[in-house]
């Protein structure tokens, strides 16, 4: 193949990324935008392999791996629940990185083979290329492996911090930059080593003080990384798609970092250099002073079945509890009965952005029943019933009304506005910001404590 036909297939895959990143900005669109991607991805693998021009045995090998690994991928999406999708990205994530650690070693070892000149002697350029990809692959991908295993509970979510710890951090980094300097004079083997290993350890370090409430802006943001580490190993290799590929996942993942910080009214430093999510050594006292009030699904459907205006706050407690099915049977019994019913969802619920909005589509809830934070925030003070469900954190009035909060300054959603509040939890205890809500203790609140899937079936069964 042409270098002029293979560099418009490659443009042509850039494009499709492009709208496949459109897409996904609506959940009315993603579909489509899942399936650009998909067509992107198939031209850009289709044409790397037609541009090989040697098909010798080494293609039947990256044949039989790309079969294997396609199909344990496809695998793992097809079983993976909605509410592990945020490890699953972070162990993605984590392959990324490790893949563009791979292709450097490669690159270094083997220069001649990918036409960057001899051992000892590879091009400038390319060094500088290759020993960035390695170290931002690297950083990439132990700062994932640390992501997954706190989302999965295998380790602890709160922040894990120690004396001086900011300080070794930017020591190890510029130690990186120093390392990559005098690779690019010497080309020495154990210099190129010692970048990958620092670059591992400042993975780590860079992701275990950071606690459960901020693991959004952590996906995120290792999702920025993996682009990145994936745009400098195209250098290397001098493949567009993959140089495209990687800037566009690099500038998005920036973006959603922003987005998401903003969204909790933090910096982005601020995220990386705090410890938040904590616990709360308040917390027990809270709840042994403030009394709550507890219902059940008969007063719930009372309460609601009563009112003109329903505004649903979903959480993730409804995406563990799978309850998305039964609130969109709640809400089409309420509209039956001629109360308006509304969605609000706040930028950062559940662990990713969007991650409420794809439960919703899935159980069919109409798209323009679904609001944004910021468009329906002033709807809670004329709505007669806030119908919450799993959600903690995002609800927090703490966030306005306690300065010593970790959350304070955060947007939340207004529910405490409402003339009444329904909170769907299993107990009293923290979200993943490790503090008490006192939304549970005011006066307008109604606490419904029960599993959210089983508690709104009991809600329908109330309707008749």
């Amino acid at each position: 193949m042409s270098a002029n036909l293979l560099a418009i297939f490659y443009l042509i895959s850039g494009a499709l990324f492009i709208l496949a990143l459109r897409g996904l900005s609506s959940p009315e669109t993603s579909r489509r935008g899942n399936l650009f991607g998909i067509l992107g991805m198939i031209i850009a693998i289709t044409v790397t392999f037609l541009s090989i021009g040697n098909f010798s045995i080494g293609f039947i090998y990256v044949s039989i791996f790309l079969l294997v690994g396609g199909s344990i991928g496809a695998f793992i999406a097809y079983k993976i629940p909605m509410t592990a999708m945020p490890e699953l990205v972070a162990g993605f994530h984590s392959l990324v990185g490790l893949a563009a650690v791979f292709v450097a070693i490669s690159a270094f070892l083997n220069p001649q083979v990918f036409n960057l000149g001899l051992p000892g002697d590879i091009k400038l350029s390319s060094l500088i290329e290759m020993s960035i990809g390695a170290a931002i692959g690297a950083i990439t991908f132990s700062g994932s492996v640390i992501a997954f295993l706190k989302l999965r509970g295998i380790m602890s979510g709160s922040p894990i911090i120690f004396r001086w710890q900011h300080y070794i951090n930017l020591l190890l980094a510029l130690s990186i930059i120093v390392l990559i300097f005098y690779l690019c004079k010497t080309q020495s083997d154990s210099i190129f080593w010692k970048i990958i290993v620092i670059s591992f350890l400042l993975g780590v370090l860079l992701i275990i003080p950071i606690g459960g409430a901020d693991m959004p802006v952590v996906i995120s943001m290792l999702n920025s990384y993996s682009g990145w580490a994936a745009a400098g190993i195209g250098f290397t290799l001098e493949n567009t798609a993959l140089i495209i590929t990687g800037a566009l996942v690099g500038s998005s993942g920036a973006i959603l970092s922003y987005i998401m910080c903003k969204g909790m009214n933090r910096s982005f430093f601020n995220v990386i250099l705090g410890g938040f999510g904590g616990t709360d050594s308040t917390l027990q006292k809270n709840r042994n002073k403030k009394p709550v009030k507890s219902g059940n699904a008969e007063d719930a459907a009372f309460l609601m079945k009563n009112a003109s205006s329903v505004i649903i706050v979903p959480g993730y407690g409804m995406a563990v509890a799978q309850a998305q099915h039964a609130l969109k049977e709640m809400a089409d019994n309420l509209k039956k009965n001629g109360v308006k019913v509304s969605y609000a969802v706040h930028p950062v619920a559940g662990r990713m952005p969007g991650h409420m909005n794809v439960l919703l589509a899935e159980a069919n809830v109409p798209y323009d029943e679904v609001f944004e934070q910021e468009n329906i925030n002033n709807d809670f003070a004329s709505t007669d019933v806030a119908f919450v469900i799993g959600a903690n954190d995002v609800t927090n009035p703490a966030a306005k009304t306690d300065p010593q909060s970790p959350i304070y300054g955060m947007p939340i959603l207004d529910v405490e506005k409402s003339k009444s509040v329904l909170f769907v939890k299993r107990s009293l205890s923290p979200g993943y910001a490790g503090i008490d809500n006192e939304l549970f203790y005011r006066d307008n609140t109604l606490m419904l404590f029960s599993d959210a899937k089983k508690m709104t079936e009991e809600i329908v069964k109330n309707f008749n």
